[in-house]
Protein backbone atom coordinates (compact mmCIF):
# COMPACT_ATOMS: atom_id res chain seq x y z
CA UNK A 1 0.00 0.00 0.00
CA UNK A 2 1.46 2.94 -1.26
CA UNK A 3 0.20 5.56 0.69
CA UNK A 4 -1.42 4.26 4.03
CA UNK A 5 -2.06 8.01 5.02
CA UNK A 6 -4.90 8.34 2.55
CA UNK A 7 -6.94 5.56 3.73
CA UNK A 8 -6.78 6.74 7.43
CA UNK A 9 -7.87 10.55 5.70
CA UNK A 10 -10.94 9.33 4.17
CA UNK A 11 -11.74 7.18 7.56
CA UNK A 12 -11.30 10.04 9.49
CA UNK A 13 -13.56 12.21 7.02
CA UNK A 14 -16.49 9.83 6.58
CA UNK A 15 -16.30 9.53 10.64
CA UNK A 16 -17.12 12.98 10.70
CA UNK A 17 -19.46 13.01 8.45
CA UNK A 18 -21.60 10.45 10.44
CA UNK A 19 -20.78 12.26 13.41
CA UNK A 20 -22.55 15.19 12.30
CA UNK A 21 -26.09 15.69 13.49
CA UNK A 22 -29.22 15.96 10.59
CA UNK A 23 -30.40 19.11 10.43
CA UNK A 24 -34.15 19.43 12.26
CA UNK A 25 -37.12 19.46 10.16
CA UNK A 26 -39.30 22.77 10.10
CA UNK A 27 -42.31 20.48 11.08
CA UNK A 28 -40.65 19.52 14.34
CA UNK A 29 -38.26 22.61 14.66
CA UNK A 30 -40.18 23.95 18.06
CA UNK A 31 -40.69 23.91 21.83
CA UNK A 32 -43.98 22.62 23.45
CA UNK A 33 -44.84 22.37 27.14
CA UNK A 34 -45.52 18.65 28.62
CA UNK A 35 -48.43 18.14 30.01
CA UNK A 36 -49.38 19.71 33.56
CA UNK A 37 -45.72 20.63 33.52
CA UNK A 38 -43.39 23.54 32.78
CA UNK A 39 -41.06 22.23 31.19
CA UNK A 40 -40.99 22.69 27.25
CA UNK A 41 -39.35 20.15 24.88
CA UNK A 42 -38.11 20.54 21.63
CA UNK A 43 -39.66 18.42 19.58
CA UNK A 44 -36.41 17.86 17.44
CA UNK A 45 -34.08 17.15 20.02
CA UNK A 46 -36.00 15.20 21.95
CA UNK A 47 -37.15 13.00 19.12
CA UNK A 48 -35.25 13.44 15.84
CA UNK A 49 -34.53 10.22 14.28
CA UNK A 50 -37.79 8.52 15.45
CA UNK A 51 -40.99 7.32 14.04
CA UNK A 52 -43.61 9.85 15.42
CA UNK A 53 -47.40 9.79 15.38
CA UNK A 54 -48.98 12.78 16.78
CA UNK A 55 -52.04 12.79 17.79
CA UNK A 56 -55.28 15.18 19.35
CA UNK A 57 -56.98 13.69 21.96
CA UNK A 58 -59.53 13.96 24.26
CA UNK A 59 -60.91 12.22 27.82
CA UNK A 60 -64.59 12.97 27.12
CA UNK A 61 -65.13 11.36 23.55
CA UNK A 62 -66.30 8.48 21.66
CA UNK A 63 -63.21 7.61 20.22
CA UNK A 64 -61.38 8.11 23.60
CA UNK A 65 -60.86 4.34 24.70
CA UNK A 66 -58.71 4.90 21.27
CA UNK A 67 -55.87 5.73 24.15
CA UNK A 68 -55.81 2.26 24.89
CA UNK A 69 -54.63 1.38 21.27
CA UNK A 70 -51.73 4.15 20.75
CA UNK A 71 -50.74 3.02 24.66
CA UNK A 72 -50.00 -0.21 22.63
CA UNK A 73 -48.64 1.00 19.84
CA UNK A 74 -46.24 2.66 21.96
CA UNK A 75 -45.29 -0.19 24.20
CA UNK A 76 -44.86 -2.16 21.11
CA UNK A 77 -42.35 0.18 19.00
CA UNK A 78 -41.06 2.02 21.18
CA UNK A 79 -37.73 0.12 21.35
CA UNK A 80 -37.46 0.42 17.48
CA UNK A 81 -38.12 3.99 17.45
CA UNK A 82 -41.59 4.83 17.35
CA UNK A 83 -43.01 7.75 19.60
CA UNK A 84 -46.58 8.38 19.99
CA UNK A 85 -47.12 12.25 20.86
CA UNK A 86 -50.48 13.28 22.40
CA UNK A 87 -52.02 16.63 22.48
CA UNK A 88 -55.22 17.53 24.57
CA UNK A 89 -57.54 19.70 23.02
CA UNK A 90 -60.82 20.78 23.84
CA UNK A 91 -61.98 22.25 20.20
CA UNK A 92 -64.49 19.52 19.49
CA UNK A 93 -68.09 19.59 21.90
CA UNK A 94 -66.46 20.83 24.79
CA UNK A 95 -65.11 16.89 25.57
CA UNK A 96 -61.56 17.74 26.84
CA UNK A 97 -63.04 20.19 29.74
CA UNK A 98 -60.67 19.59 32.52
CA UNK A 99 -57.65 21.15 33.50
CA UNK A 100 -54.15 19.47 32.33
CA UNK A 101 -53.91 17.72 35.63
CA UNK A 102 -57.10 16.31 35.50
CA UNK A 103 -55.93 15.08 31.90
CA UNK A 104 -52.32 13.50 32.90
CA UNK A 105 -54.82 11.79 35.97
CA UNK A 106 -57.32 10.38 33.81
CA UNK A 107 -55.06 9.37 31.30
CA UNK A 108 -52.56 7.52 33.83
CA UNK A 109 -55.42 5.89 35.93
CA UNK A 110 -57.79 5.13 33.19
CA UNK A 111 -55.40 3.78 30.09
CA UNK A 112 -52.32 3.81 31.89
CA UNK A 113 -50.69 6.44 29.09
CA UNK A 114 -46.86 6.99 29.35
CA UNK A 115 -46.51 7.75 25.73
CA UNK A 116 -45.39 11.85 26.15
CA UNK A 117 -48.74 14.41 26.26
CA UNK A 118 -48.26 17.71 25.48
CA UNK A 119 -50.17 20.55 27.04
CA UNK A 120 -53.94 21.52 25.87
CA UNK A 121 -53.53 23.32 22.74
CA UNK A 122 -56.22 23.85 19.78
CA UNK A 123 -56.28 22.27 16.65
CA UNK A 124 -58.56 24.02 14.51
CA UNK A 125 -58.03 26.26 11.22
CA UNK A 126 -57.25 30.09 12.47
CA UNK A 127 -56.13 29.62 15.73
CA UNK A 128 -54.76 25.97 15.88
CA UNK A 129 -51.15 25.16 18.09
CA UNK A 130 -47.77 25.99 15.60
CA UNK A 131 -47.29 22.27 15.50
CA UNK A 132 -50.91 21.67 13.74
CA UNK A 133 -50.22 24.81 11.65
CA UNK A 134 -47.18 22.78 10.42
CA UNK A 135 -49.09 19.95 9.84
CA UNK A 136 -51.75 21.66 7.90
CA UNK A 137 -49.12 23.37 5.58
CA UNK A 138 -47.37 20.38 4.80
CA UNK A 139 -50.20 18.95 3.33
CA UNK A 140 -52.64 17.17 6.30
CA UNK A 141 -56.03 18.13 6.65
CA UNK A 142 -57.21 20.07 10.49
CA UNK A 143 -58.48 17.75 12.40
CA UNK A 144 -62.43 17.84 11.92
CA UNK A 145 -62.87 15.97 15.34
CA UNK A 146 -60.72 14.64 18.28
CA UNK A 147 -57.85 11.35 17.70
CA UNK A 148 -56.69 12.33 14.12
CA UNK A 149 -53.48 11.06 13.78
CA UNK A 150 -50.42 12.30 11.84
CA UNK A 151 -47.62 9.80 11.02
CA UNK A 152 -43.77 11.55 10.40
CA UNK A 153 -41.20 9.53 9.58
CA UNK A 154 -37.49 9.81 10.87
CA UNK A 155 -36.31 12.85 8.66
CA UNK A 156 -39.39 14.98 10.45
CA UNK A 157 -41.48 14.45 7.03
CA UNK A 158 -45.15 13.90 7.26
CA UNK A 159 -46.05 10.83 5.50
CA UNK A 160 -49.74 10.12 6.31
CA UNK A 161 -52.69 11.08 8.21
CA UNK A 162 -55.55 8.70 9.63
CA UNK A 163 -58.86 10.52 10.61
CA UNK A 164 -60.81 9.49 14.09
CA UNK A 165 -62.56 6.42 12.84
CA UNK A 166 -59.43 5.12 11.49
CA UNK A 167 -58.37 2.95 15.25
CA UNK A 168 -54.38 3.02 16.16
CA UNK A 169 -54.60 -0.96 16.01
CA UNK A 170 -55.55 -0.92 12.32
CA UNK A 171 -53.56 -2.91 9.96
CA UNK A 172 -53.20 0.00 7.99
CA UNK A 173 -51.72 2.33 10.60
CA UNK A 174 -49.46 -0.70 11.79
CA UNK A 175 -48.43 -1.34 8.50
CA UNK A 176 -47.04 2.19 7.74
CA UNK A 177 -45.32 1.97 10.63
CA UNK A 178 -43.64 -1.21 10.70
CA UNK A 179 -42.42 0.25 7.48
CA UNK A 180 -40.94 3.41 8.55
CA UNK A 181 -39.30 1.66 11.25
Amino acid sequence: MRHPWLLLGLAAMSANAVAEPKSCSSLLDLDVRRLASEEAVNLCEAYQGKVILVVNTASKCGFTPQYEGLEKLYRDYEDKGLVVLGFPSNDFANQEPGSEEQIQSFCRLTYSVEFPMFEKVSVKKGKAAPLFERLAAAGAPYPKWNFYKYLIDRDGNLVDYYTSVTKPQSGKVIKAIEKLL
